[in-house]
């Protein structure tokens, strides 16, 4: 049992401010530097301000310069440079309390780092200045290191969506997917670590993985963010604020294989906007479809513009699709403050021709393996032959009346293939093509890729049932798997 202890955000910046401080003192009010007498020369204090866990000097600090002796009234406030260096010239001999203030010490829950400077024979001093490094902030935060090794630590802010108020009480949780391989073969694990805000919005969770893909979620009450995909670097330290926006909407309707299906769609009167423009050639992509996850969508215009006034507030997951184009997921902020966005979208070919493979295609090993699982009793299977006999004319017609899994959407080329999860009553399934996982397909693109006349067999796996090869990372959805000729 790890006996590591657990701190509080104002334990954590004494902690903090006691490994890199000498001698810290509240910085005072600053006063008015007196002129310098004609003739006399007084020392200049420099130095530089680093952000330690981004690695880059840290522009627009607000550094001060303070007397520390009681007869000392001398104060002095400069900004760090685009270099992050700063002066302060004309400093007579003394003690002196330095420190800077910056937005990044809020979203660490840190108070402000100081340092003891002393002057004297009017000989110029250099101190530098940095936020605490991942490693001293795992341990303020986490604890020691572990013998398993350094702790990885996820840690930020929950703010309300509307006011950026900090929010108290929020559950945060992290799951991701960890697979190790044994004499059982391979075996799949849900990893759940869930904490709650503290009054100042402050939370921290440890022991997650580094480096390693996860996924975070706020909520309180009916209030919840979306489940965001996050990438923990290899430092050990993820830093990530999350907005938490008003309830989802529940949705009734009727199924032709169900009484009542419940669906829960995002609503909201938040304003996003940006662009999409082509990865290469930055040229604007028009038609582009963008939408948020189970919420509102809407189409680039010819300069590639698009605007969503009905986005959800809160963090939520983009998606952007183009034909022709690799979509593109990624966590936005729908706050009033959010800037304008910019994807770019990567083509097929640069993503997937940068190795060609040639080999022949063994359909009857895939039909082995199709016909092992078949036997296991776990999923449902759909043969070649039950596609005759169902008289199937599209490949998406057979999910029509299919229990558990839903044909739905706008006009029928933009109509998606979805399934219950377990976190929510509708969701997108994994599709696999002859054992490749295929992204973002809509109906019609899957009608293209697998005719009724070219498979061999289907797969329909909820995600508690999908092996392991079809498990493409972290969800709460299944996997549907087809196998052509």
């Amino acid at each position: 049992m790890s006996t590591r202890k657990r701190r509080s955000p104002a334990v954590l910046a004494r902690l903090v401010v006691a490994l890199v401080c000498a001698a810290p003192v509240a910085l005072a009010q600053p006063t008015q530097n007196p002129g310098t007498p004609a003739g006399v020369s007084r020392a200049t204090v420099s130095g530089g301000v680093r952000d330690s866990i981004a690695g880059r000097p840290l522009v627009g600090a607000l550094v001060q310069l303070v007397g520390a002796d009681s007869a000392q009234t001398f104060g002095q406030t400069v900004l760090s440079d685009s270099l992050g260096e700063f002066v302060f010239p004309n400093v007579p001999d003394g003690r002196y309390t330095l420190g800077f203030f910056h937005a990044i010490l809020d979203s660490l829950g840190l108070e402000p780092v100081l340092r003891a400077v002393t002057v004297a024979g009017q000989r110029s001093a250099r101190v530098d200045l940095a936020t605490p490094s991942p490693t001293r902030l795992r341990a303020a935060i986490c604890g020691l290191p572990s013998p398993q090794g350094p702790v990885a630590v996820a840690m930020g802010f929950v703010r309300d969506a509307q006011s950026l108020a900090p929010l108290s009480g929020v559950k945060v949780v992290a799951e991701w997917i960890e697979l190790s391989i044994g004499r059982e073969g391979v075996v799949r694990r849900s990893p759940r670590r869930v904490t709650t805000t503290k009054e100042s919005g402050w939370f921290a969770i440890c022991d997650v993985p580094s480096p390693g893909a996860m996924v975070l979620m706020a909520s309180r009450g009916a209030d919840s963010t979306d489940f965001i995909d996050v990438q923990v670097p290899a430092d050990g330290f993820l830093r990530r604020e999350l907005y938490l926006g008003a309830a989802q909407t529940v949705i009734a309707e009727a199924k032709p294989t169900d009484s009542l299906a419940v669906r829960r769609v995002n609503t909201g009167n938040g304003l996003l906007r940006g662009t999409v423009t082509a990865e290469r050639s930055g040229q604007p992509l028009a038609g582009a479809q963008v939408s948020i996850v189970n919420g509102p969508q809407t189409r680039t215009n010819e300069r590639g513009e698009w605007a969503m006034v009905n986005a959800p507030a809160g963090t939520r997951t983009l998606e952007v699709r183009a034909v022709g184009y690799y979509p593109e997921r990624s966590a936005v902020d729908v706050i009033d403050s959010a800037p304008p966005l910019r994807v770019a979208l990567a083509t097929f070919k640069s993503v997937l021709d940068t190795m060609k493979v040639i080999a022949n295609y063994d359909r009857f090993s895939n039909l082995a393996g199709f016909r092992e699982r078949s036997r296991s009793g776990l999923g449902r299977f759909v043969t070649a032959a039950d596609l005759v006999r169902r008289q199937v004319f599209a490949t998406s017609d057979l999910f029509r009346n299919m229990p558990g899994v839903y044909l739905d959407g706008g006009s029928d080329l933009d109509q998606k293939i979805y399934m219950r999860g377990i976190f929510s009553d509708r969701c997108e399934p994994a599709v696999y093509l002859n054992g490749t996982l295929m992204t973002g397909l809509n109906a019609s693109e899957i009608d293209a890729f697998a005719r009724p006349s070219d498979i061999l067999g289907i797969e329909v796996y909820s995600q508690s049932q999908a092996p392991a090869q079809f498990q493409p990372g972290l969800g709460d959805c299944g996997s549907i798997v087809f196998w052509t000729k």
